[in-house]
């Protein structure tokens, strides 16, 4: 197949390339560089539109002009590779929390519909929560449904960080930050949960979880260690997988998810190098090819910490899923810095 030829652009901290997007360097027609989006994109979640567009949405962050936070900040993509910063999911904050971030959204197509799934939290909260917005177009404005649960009612500590995921034509919602990853049904409509439906996936070591189902395999995404410490976070990926959607979920040395609870615990999949710092919080996309593609956000450890002197500058990130012995696997387990472009046109 023939390939359009990309531009190439060097990326910087500012203005204009936050708000108009900034993509990787690019060499000739098939090689890219990380990152792909840059200063911040962080907790990243993608979706493919019915056009073939992707787009990638992110945590609540100041990106680098200091004229305040960006709600759910979306950018898109034709190639996963060039991103263009496109707006944002809400027009204003949602109102069922006084205070408060929008951290962490998914979002995925489900019902003719785009659904967002969001955290609503600030630092220390005592009971930080899960809410859903909806939108008929990938670039919103999205639909605020309320919250879904607080902490205190689905009685999980730190309840943040959704993924939602359909089984078996249920579906469900994931979630959790270091106190247990549980999973909940949810209502046909995916606006409620349903009561007494609670299951638990993973220990205290982890947050940030992300399903991918593959071949015969469950696979369960999660994250350890510190997000936000700058160049010294420790952010890492593992996975673990299940023949059945509610587990148990084991990692590659046959560990029960459920049962470790100390950062950095099991092999990870994605772990730091001397360019990129805490690599962590993932979600995958498949290109036309039918190939999978991992998306997440990590520190350039050649750019600042951070943007307007508290915004971690978490930098998205794009790496090839490789299968090798039913487990994936990412080149030699740390970010690339120059990779091929996706097949996305096929």
């Amino acid at each position: 197949m023939e390939r359009r030829r990309l531009l190439a652009q060097l990326c910087g901290a500012s203005t204009i390339g936050a708000l108009a997007g900034c993509t990787s360097t690019v060499f000739g027609d098939d090689t890219y560089r990380n990152p792909v989006y840059e200063p911040i994109l962080a907790d990243p979640s993608v979706v493919r539109s019915d056009d073939g567009s992707y787009y990638a949405y992110g945590t609540e962050d100041d990106w680098g002009d200091c004229e305040g936070a960006r709600i759910a900040p979306i950018v898109k993509s034709e190639n996963l590779v060039d991103w263009e910063y496109v707006g944002e999911a809400f027009e204003a904050k949602p109102d069922w929390k006084n205070l408060g971030f929008i951290w962490a959204p998914d979002v995925v197509r489900y019902r003719d519909r785009y659904y967002l799934y969001y955290s609503y939290s600030e630092w220390g909260d005592e009971d930080p929560g899960i809410g859903v917005a909806t939108a008929t177009d990938p670039v919103g404005p999205f639909d605020d449904h309320g919250k879904l649960f607080s902490s205190e009612e689905i009685d999980v500590e730190n309840s943040i960080d959704p993924a939602f995921h359909v089984s078996d034509g249920t579906p469900y919602l994931i979630w959790g930050s270091f106190h247990g990853i549980y999973g909940v049904e949810l209502t046909e409509d995916g606006l409620d949960w349903v009561e007494e439906t609670r299951f638990h996936v993973a220990g205290d070591a982890y947050e940030a979880p992300y399903l991918l189902e593959h071949d015969e395999y469950y696979y369960l995404f999660v994250t350890t260690g510190s997000c936000c410490d700058g160049h010294a976070s420790t952010y890492e990926l593992e996975v673990g997988r299940a023949e059945s959607f509610e587990g148990p979920y084991e990692n590659r040395d046959g560990d029960d998810l459920r049962t470790i609870d100390a950062w950095n615990s099991g092999e990870p999949i994605v772990s730091a190098s001397d360019r990129f710092a805490g690599p962590g919080h993932n979600s995958t996309i498949t290109d036309g090819a039918g190939t999978d593609w991992l998306l997440y956000h990590a520190y350039d450890t050649t750019a600042d910490e951070y943007e307007c002197d508290s915004f971690p500058r978490r930098s998205l990130l794009l790496d090839r899923i490789e299968w090798e012995d039913g487990w994936p696997t990412i080149d030699d387990g740390t970010p690339s810095e120059e990779a091929t472009v996706p097949d996305v046109d096929v």
